[in-house]
This record gives C-alpha cells, structure tokens and sequence, in this order.
C-alpha cells in the first residue's frame, strides 16, 4: 500500500471511493509527509506504547503510527471512511478502527482493554469547530494519558500556552496549563492539507503533569469560577461571578475573597494566574 502523505495517492483513494468531503465533520488531509513524520517523532510514539488517534480521516498519519507505535486505536466518526481506512491500513494487524463520536466513548475503558489501563499516548489532526470539548473531554474524563499531540488552528495553539494579561488567555489556556505543559512544535501552512483551510494550523504538544502545577481542593468549583469569568471578560470579576449563580459565590463573599488576596475589587479574570484562581477557589469554598 502506498503512502497517502503526498496529494497523488491522497486523490487516488478519494477517487476511488468516490469520497465527498463533508463540511459538519470539518475534514482536512495531510499531503505532505515531512510534516507527517515529524508530527510522529514530535509526539514521541515508540514501539512501546498505544496510540489513540482522533480523526484517522483516510489513514494518511494512521499509517506513519501504525509504523511507530505498538498498537493504534483510530477512532473516526464518518462511517463513509471506514472502508477507506480498512483498506489503506489492511497491512497493519496493530490497530483497531472504531466508528463513532469520540466525545461518546468511554475512554477510560479503551485504555483498559487495548492498554492495561496504563498511559496512552493521543496524536489527533482536530477538526477546528471541535478542538476544545475534545481537549477538555480528554483533561477531564481523567483518563490515563501521557501526551496530547493535536494539529489545531494556529490561533488555538497559541490560546492555549499564553499566559495572564493577553486577550487570547482564557478558560482554555487555564484547562490545558492545570494539566499540562504545552509547547507549540511545529507551525502549518493551509498549503499542506486537501481542501485547503481558510488559517494555518499548529502541532501543538501537551505533556501531562504527574501533579498538578498548583493544589486546589475541588476542582470542578475552580474551574466553574473559570468558566465564569472569561463568559464575560469585559465585566468585573466581582461582577461576572456573582451573576454565574454558582452557589454561595456572591458580591460580597467574592469582594472579601479578592481583599484576602491584596486585589483590586475592580479586576477582571484575565489579569489572574492558574495560582491566583486556585486561591479564589479555596477561599470561596470557605
């Protein structure tokens, strides 16, 4: 079987199977085989670990995993590619593809059965209109993982590693920062992929904390404080989290919090850290 990283063997397989790209899945191929490969070594995948990849699409990375790794599971959501990928991955006996919506699956129990339960390692080309219910369904299923290696658009990307004070931080960049370090390894011009995007993409690599970068006694609160604060960034925190009816968050005990912290009762929640919204957290649960 050939590889499909160039845009020959990519249309080959398309037409052969009389594919149509379908907008609501938000489908992009790879033609480009360097960047293939080095998204492979990026990610780190060796021969002893198993790889759940999002999206396989046509097998075009599939193939260079399958390659790498110990074992593949590919979970694709268009039941149109499942006989594409039967056939462009018929060689290879270390893989499994499952059809169905990856926010519907139980991962813990793929990790169980094709893993032993151990870390697994997740390389995914995410469709830009799902990438952050995908990210956070993985941070917060508390599967075991040991990496995330997802091609995002480049905006996204660089969302997710800003820090306070920038108009791109947000829920997002607090999320992916509580629970790992991420490090953009590779930009990727819209040149790259069939059809072609409107923005360039970025690999972006999260490497997950054995413990978090900060302690915070209930997390789910914490990050509801988030969620909170970022729905509307132009209002004050005081204000943005007393109207979230979170319970027991009120003006007051939100003031008092923010004056136990030496902050402005007029500050917004894009000028704190993960460390200062943990702190809110605690004191709030008080």
């Amino acid at each position: 079987m050939a590889y499909l990283g160039n845009f020959t063997n990519t249309k080959q397989i398309l037409d052969k199977y009389g594919f149509s790209f379908q907008k609501k899945f938000g489908q992009n191929f790879l033609i480009d085989s360097n960047i293939l490969e080095n998204i492979v070594t990026g990610a780190g995948v060796t021969k002893d670990d198993c790889v759940l990849e999002i999206g396989p699409g046509i097998g075009t990375m599939t193939q260079y995993l399958c390659e790498a790794a110990r074992f593949v599971i590919a979970v694709e959501i268009d039941k149109k590619l499942i006989p594409v990928l039967n056939d462009t991955l018929s060689e290879y006996d270390n893989k499994v593809i499952i059809n169905e919506d990856i926010l519907k699956l139980d991962l813990n129990e793929l990790s169980k059965e094709y893993n032993g339960g151990k870390p697994i390692k997740v390389v995914a080309n995410l469709p830009y209109y799902i990438t952050t219910p995908i990210i956070m369904e993985l941070f917060e299923s508390h599967v075991p993982l040991h990496s995330i290696t997802a091609m995002v658009q480049k905006e996204v990307a660089l969302r997710m590693q800003t820090g306070p004070g920038s108009k791109d931080y947000g829920a997002l960049s607090l999320a992916v920062q509580f629970y790992s370090k991420p490090e953009i390894i590779m930009n990727v011009s819209a040149g790259c992929f069939i059809p072609r995007p409107n923005v360039d993409s970025a690999v972006i690599k999260m490497e997950l904390y054995k413990e978090n970068p900060v302690s915070v006694r209930n997390e789910a609160f914490m990050f509801s404080l988030i969620r909170a604060s970022f729905n509307q960034r132009r209002k004050t925190l005081v204000n943005s989290l007393s109207n979230a009816g979170i319970d027991g968050v009120t003006k007051e005990t939100v003031a008092d919090a923010l004056s136990t912290m030496e902050l402005s009762p007029s500050i917004r929640g894009e000028a704190l850290s993960l460390a200062d919204f943990a702190r809110l957290s605690d004191l709030l649960l008080n």
